[in-house]
C-alpha cells in the first residue's frame, strides 16, 4: 500500500495565486488561500511559509489552454512558475489541466451561497481533484 502524499495545488494568475491542499489516501482536496503576485513574481515568502507548514511530497500547478487545447500566454507563465518551484523546492511538480477550472470555481460558490468569496483557491483544489482524476486512471493494457 502506498502511504499517503500530501500534495499543494496551484492556480496562477497575474495578481494572486489561489492555493489548495490535497491528499491521495482520499484523494480529496481542500482550498487554503491565495498568495500575492506583484509585477509578474509571486511572493515567495509566502510560499515558503505554506510549504513549511504543509510539508507537502509533490505539487501541481494549473495549466491553462485554448478550448482547443492551444497554448496562450498564461499557458507559459504556469510552464515558468512550474520550473521556478522546481528548482526553489527540490520536489515534483505535476501539471494539471485547468479549463474551465475558474467556472467551475464559481458555480460551487454560487451553490453554497458564497457570492463574494475569491475563487482562486477553489479553482486550485479543483485542479488538485482534476489531477487526482488523471492520476487515478487505470493504464490501459497494450492493444494486441
Amino acid at each position: 500500500m502506498t502511504p499517503p502524499t500530501t500534495l499543494l495545488g496551484f492556480d496562477l494568475g497575474s495578481k494572486q495565486i489561489g492555493i489548495a491542499v490535497g491528499q491521495t489516501l482520499t484523494n480529496t482536496a481542500n482550498p487554503l488561500g491565495v498568495i500575492a503576485v506583484r509585477h509578474n513574481v509571486p511572493d515567495w515568502p509566502a510560499i515558503d511559509r505554506m510549504l513549511e507548514a504543509w510539508t507537502p511530497d509533490a505539487l501541481v500547478v494549473g495549466l491553462p489552454l485554448n478550448m482547443d487545447g492551444t497554448e496562450q500566454e498564461m499557458t507559459y507563465a504556469a510552464r515558468r512558475f512550474r520550473n521556478q518551484l522546481i528548482r526553489r523546492y527540490r520536489l515534483p511538480v505535476h501539471v494539471a489541466d485547468e479549463q474551465l477550472s475558474t467556472r467551475e470555481a464559481r458555480d460551487r460558490l454560487a451553490r453554497d451561497g458564497k457570492l463574494d468569496a475569491d475563487d482562486d483557491p477553489v479553482a486550485a483544489q479543483i485542479i488538485l481533484e482534476t489531477w487526482f482524476s488523471e492520476w487515478k486512471k487505470p493504464i490501459a493494457p497494450p492493444s494486441s
